[in-house]
């Protein structure tokens, strides 16, 4: 398809895919003359997820395109592509050293996962944003006065365990590798809110069900 297709089908104005072009967020297409190119369906489709990036998920270009090298790379094992790509995603804070909480945080962290059997997490640590992120909230609620509850953490480490598993079924099945790990990278940018907002109607629904309107 030439560009005034791929603009017409994916809604992206022709000037901002020439900008994704420059800014390498978008492969160049085959070259059919001097001064026209010809775009495929993976145009399309990563037109759809710089889209998901950039407008839905606000991330710098810069950044951008760090997830979108890792999503390419495929001298890179799935588990590892999926994860370098992910882990380039914005995360919550990193924790405070210098908070008395934070030890404490690190240790209730880490006894979560080894009551969920999660050693692989458990053996990557603190490499892990997410782990990291995971640590920082935990020591907030400890300095707040709101201790952690183990049991109630595994009960919902457990259910995003099935989230999760949903997810990579999901993800299978898409054709390729790479548009594999194209597709878990958008559901972490427009799943992750869907999830929030379905957790809170959730706890209406059950407070309604529990305690009437």
């Amino acid at each position: 398809m030439r560009l005034s297709e791929l603009s017409e089908r994916s809604g992206v104005p022709t000037a901002t895919i020439k900008y994704y072009l420059r800014e390498q967020l978008l492969p160049s297409g085959n070259r059919i003359s001097a001064t026209q190119s010809d775009y495929d369906e993976s145009h399309l489709r990563r037109l759809r997820l710089v889209r998901a990036l950039i407008q839905v998920g606000r991330l710098p270009v810069a950044t951008a395109r760090e997830v979108l090298g890792h999503v390419d790379d495929a001298s890179l094992g799935r588990t590892i592509r999926l994860g370098a790509a992910l882990w380039s995603l914005p995360h919550g804070p990193e924790p405070d050293d210098g908070a008395p909480e934070t030890a404490a945080a690190r240790t209730e962290v880490d006894r979560l996962l080894d009551e969920l059997g999660w050693a692989s997490v458990r053996e990557i640590g603190e490499l892990s944003p997410v782990h990291r992120s995971l640590v920082a909230s935990v020591a907030t609620l400890l300095r707040l006065g709101y201790p952690c509850d183990t049991g109630y953490l595994v009960q919902q480490a457990r259910l995003m365990h099935q989230v999760a598993r949903q997810d990579l079924d999901m993800m299978e099945t898409y054709p390729s590798e790479k548009e594999q790990v194209e597709s878990a990278v958008v559901a972490t940018v427009l799943h992750e809110p869907l999830l929030a907002s379905l957790h809170r109607l959730a706890q209406e629904e059950e407070s309604a069900r529990r305690y009437g309107l």
